[in-house]
């Protein structure tokens, strides 16, 4: 972040006032939604447009930042879900509910990052994709170095089915909201934990598998 920061600094590009131009694209977006305009975006913030193009070099470039700006603390609380306390199940809930509750906490920036942006600007779609795929691999990772899934291709097909799963999931309880969060919580857990070892002919996972290590958890029926 600091390397960045001077970075900008050296470009003229001052890090405190990218930063108020942000708070400011925050603002409209969370009022207006995901068809929120760059106009109405430069107007909050007291700038023309050309202007705060200016100081991300570009519309790409603002996107990118906002991008930056919300999926770091996203992929550090997921993240934190993964290695937490507690058995397979436990974690796994503690995972689902982390991320749907910050998607639901900010929707319009969700649908702006997910929708708008990542379609209009292919280097923020790679960018919003490498967040996913970072995700993915790191759920697979987790399968395979806690014994719940010996092969390895087997546990990266899973983390990727896994989250892409819970992403639309996600994408639907937002357009639902009458739906309780522990409703879509239980429903994705027990989907990951039962239904994918039952397609496998593999044990599911139940509440007392120990919380690393689990050689057993998902071993044949």
């Amino acid at each position: 972040m600091e390397r960045r920061d001077r970075a900008a600094a050296r470009s003229g590009r001052d890090p405190d006032r990218r930063r108020t131009l942000l708070e400011a694209a925050d603002r409209v977006i969370q009022r207006e939604g995901p068809e929120a305009s760059m106009a109405a975006i430069a107007a909050e913030a007291g700038i023309s447009k050309p202007i705060l193009y200016r100081h991300f070099g570009d519309k790409s470039g603002l996107y990118q930042a906002l991008a930056e700006r919300h999926t770091r603390k996203l992929i550090e609380m997921v993240s934190s879900g993964f290695s937490g306390p507690g058995d397979m199940r436990e974690r796994t809930r503690s995972t689902i509910e982390i991320y749907l509750s910050m998607i639901s906490a900010n929707p319009q920036l969700y649908r702006f990052l997910m929708h708008r942006a990542s379609a209009e600007d292919a280097a923020t779609h790679s960018a919003m994709g490498t967040v996913i795929r970072s995700l993915a691999r790191e759920l697979g990772e987790l399968m395979i170095s806690e014994g719940a899934l010996p092969d390895r291709n087997r546990g990266y097909v899973w983390g990727h089915a896994v989250v892409g799963m819970v992403q639309t999931a996600g994408d639907w309880w937002l357009d639902h909201p009458d739906v309780p969060l522990e409703t879509v919580v239980g429903g994705l857990t027990d989907l990951v934990l039962e239904g994918l070892p039952a397609a496998a002919g593999l044990r599911p996972f139940s509440a007392g598998d120990p919380p690393h290590g689990l050689p057993s958890a998902m071993s044949p029926l």
